[in-house]
């Protein structure tokens, strides 16, 4: 056997080994984009030497077999996958390679988001959902009906009567970033299994024997295409067709739109690229088909994807690189975080080599060690984070971590922290949660650098210029050990500091320059401070870093105390009284003003200048909003977040964070998610923007 018989054949077994963990299993071992270069390399040697090409190669058919458990549905219509595109000039050719086709550079495309979830098939009969299947192997799939039928965006019954009698259309189940983070933090809060990203979410939700547990998943779908059509027509284009199917009341994804040409496909590649990151649901690349089914037709297949459509694919969010070391990070409350050190790896366009391990459980669940190659995932802004181990890679004299039990910084023990159980009748009960805390508290000199990092915050107090490096050196140096120490600074002590950390970092020293020049960002940041001084109760409250305490519990205990006075004063009832202060929160407080230490802080800071007002005790709603609680989502474009929220407080509503059925209604933006799922689902009143608008204007609070 040759060289290249030899890796042909290696490559068909690895990847349908690939195929099966990830089509049957829903347990991939390594991210899509290894997988891409695999087929690649298939695809590549299989064109160099055809004489070894063979009709079973995985470049040949799509995905794999269905499993046993669930009966077979046989595809009248094949359901194929897409070519991949990694670059433009691939865009561009297969662009001129259709123009060519079809004797015209104006060629109109419809194009979309590449969701990523699980390709399903959902057969109508007189305008009645009776099948769901999965694409399995691209002509036999998986018979998923009784999960199907209970995904809410599924249609049970078409709208109107102008649909055709047979009607199968295609599309994907997927879950929405916010419902699978929610379902993830609940699953480790469990301690149970946690998905590595929502594509296997979805495809496990789905592909389960009892409907309950799909039924249970916050699972979504959007409809693409069709596939069989008997006793109808449909349009002579494909963006009238989804046109139609949203009229029968078939979701479509709301970024679907028409391009011309390459210029036009790529100028929407980058359009839904900037977006990615606010998306609510997960894309791994944008899909361009061309518009006109008549040249569809003309165009044809090859042997496993269409020759007028191809998928784009973005950088992988994905990648997988090897474990070289697993470090401690202390935060401002002394909650202990495992750290993955990695070889560097390029994820999603920025070079990765720190991730997130969470906690010690999360390492168990794993059984991610020393020298494992990992599979690291990146979204947006979102910290990367380990997300599985490609076990077949391990070196043999990996051993398991432990977590260390004194704190790295310090050396103060360690204890696990405590979560409610279950309140009944006989009192509290509580459990031992995942997190380990350091009991060195402000003696510890990491939690000092993250509280007054968290403190000089925009949404605490607000220093502007004050950034993390600053604070940094500012401990380092010994000139801040609290809070309060920052509004004692000085001119020289800046110039100092900087000096310091220019002889430490081997750089030109910057102050030692003559004139004002050298100073001004130091006079400039005295100036921030100083105006930080005068600030409100529910900020200073914030700004402390109570455990548990957020901007939302913050503003409740100002309004519900009035002064920082009759806090510091309340026992673990009288915060209890206070609306949605649990007993959790009520002990943390208590036990902060309990504290000498905190409170000789909190003098420190009057001592300073730094002032807020007392107010009357408000501990009923006032305003035409009284009592109602409002759940913001999606994205407005009158106003952020932010104000929206503040202008509803001032009418004295309750911006809450999550739907239920004490909501009074909810706000919806542009791509509202799971939030909005859930309200329809509870059936809360939904205000769209401009209906949100009216309400403001009405009581004299619109921007």
């Amino acid at each position: 056997m040759s060289d290249a018989a030899r890796r042909i054949e290696a490559l068909r077994r690895e990847i349908e080994g690939h195929n099966h963990r990830y089509h049957v299993l829903d347990a991939p071992t390594i991210p899509d984009i290894a997988y891409d270069r695999l087929v690649r390399e298939l695809e590549a040697l299989e064109a160099a030497h055809p004489e070894l090409q063979s009709p079973d190669s995985p470049t040949r058919r799509v995905g794999a077999s269905p499993v046993a458990e669930f009966a077979e549905v046989r595809h009248r219509v094949p359901m194929l996958s897409l070519s991949n595109a990694f670059a433009d000039d691939e865009v561009e050719t297969f662009v001129a390679r259709i123009a060519e086709k079809v004797g015209t550079a104006e060629v109109d495309f419809s194009v979309e988001p590449k969701l990523d979830g699980l390709a399903i098939s959902l057969l109508y009969e007189d305008g009645v959902l009776v099948r769901g299947a999965t694409r399995g192997d691209g002509e036999t799939g998986e018979d998923v009906t009784h999960s199907v039928r209970t995904v809410r965006s599924v249609p049970l019954r078409l709208r109107g009567d102008d649909w055709p009698r047979t009607l199968e259309v295609r599309g994907e189940v997927y879950m929405p970033r916010a419902g699978f983070e929610a379902m993830n933090a609940q699953a480790r809060e469990r301690g149970e299994k946690v998905f590595a990203n929502p594509r296997n979410a979805a495809a496990g939700s789905l592909r389960q024997l009892d409907p309950k547990i799909a039924a249970s998943r916050p699972l979504a779908f959007f409809a693409y295409s069709v596939g069989l059509v008997e006793g109808g027509a449909l349009p002579d284009r494909h963006t009238a067709t989804l046109a139609h199917l949203r009229a029968w009341g078939l979701p479509v994804c709301p970024e679907a739109d028409v391009a011309v040409g390459a210029a036009g496909c790529l100028d929407y590649f980058r359009r839904i690229g900037a977006r990615r990151d606010t998306l609510p649901y997960e894309i791994d690349g944008v899909v361009y088909k061309v518009d006109r089914y008549d040249w569809q037709q003309a165009l044809g297949f090859v042997s496993r994807a269409p020759r007028w459509a191809i998928a784009h694919k973005y950088p992988a969010r994905e990648e997988m690189t090897v474990l070289e070391a697993i470090d401690v990070q202390v935060g401002r409350t002394g909650a202990i975080t495992p750290v993955a050190r990695l070889k560097p790896v390029p994820v999603a366009g920025v070079v990765v080599t720190n991730a997130t391990l969470h906690n010690e459980d999360q390492i168990r669940r794993l059984d991610v060690r020393v020298g494992d190659t990992v599979v690291v995932r990146r979204a947006g802004d979102v910290i990367p984070e380990v997300v599985g181990v490609v076990a077949e890679r391990r070196p043999p004299d990996a051993t398991p971590w432990t977590m260390p039990t004194t704190c790295p910084v310090c050396g103060s023990r360690l204890e696990r922290g405590k979560k409610v159980a279950r309140q009944t009748k006989a009192g509290i009960e509580y459990e031992d949660s995942a997190v380990l805390t350091c009991t060195g508290g402000l003696f510890c000199a990491a939690q000092v650098r993250e509280r007054i990092i968290h403190f000089a915050s925009r949404r605490a107090m607000d220093i502007e210029g004050l950034g993390d490096r600053f604070i940094e050196d500012l401990v380092e140096f010994g000139f801040v050990e609290t809070p309060a120490d920052l509004y004692a600074l000085t001119l020289d002590d800046l110039l100092a500091m900087k000096r310091r950390a220019d002889e430490r970092d081997g750089t030109t020293p910057e102050t030692v320059k003559k004139g004002k020049v050298a100073s001004k960002w130091a006079e400039n940041l005295l100036g921030a401070i100083d105006a930080s001084r005068a600030t409100t109760l529910e900020r200073v409250l914030f700004a402390l870093g109570i455990r548990d305490v957020g901007e939302s519990t913050a503003k409740a205990l100002a309004r519900w105390f009035g002064s920082l006075e009759a806090l510091a004063a309340a026992d673990e009832a009288a915060l209890m009284a206070v609306p949605d202060i649990g007993p959790i929160v009520a002990a943390h407080v208590v036990a902060f003003f309990a504290e000498p230490h905190n409170r000789e802080v909190v003098e420190r800071l009057r001592e300073r200048g730094v002032r807020w007002p007392d107010q009357a005790p408000q501990r009923t709603a006032e305003g035409p909003l009284a009592g109602q609680t409002v759940v913001l989502t999606g994205t407005l474009s009158s106003m952020g977040r932010d104000d929206a929220k503040e202008r509803l407080e001032a009418l004295g509503a309750k911006a809450a964070g999550s739907v239920s059925k004490k909501t009074t209604f909810v706000v919806a933006g542009a791509e509202a998610g799971s939030k909005l799922d859930k309200a329809n689902e509870l059936g809360v009143p939904v205000l769209d923007e401009e209906a949100f608008l009216d309400l403001l204007r009405r009581h004299g609070a619109a921007p």
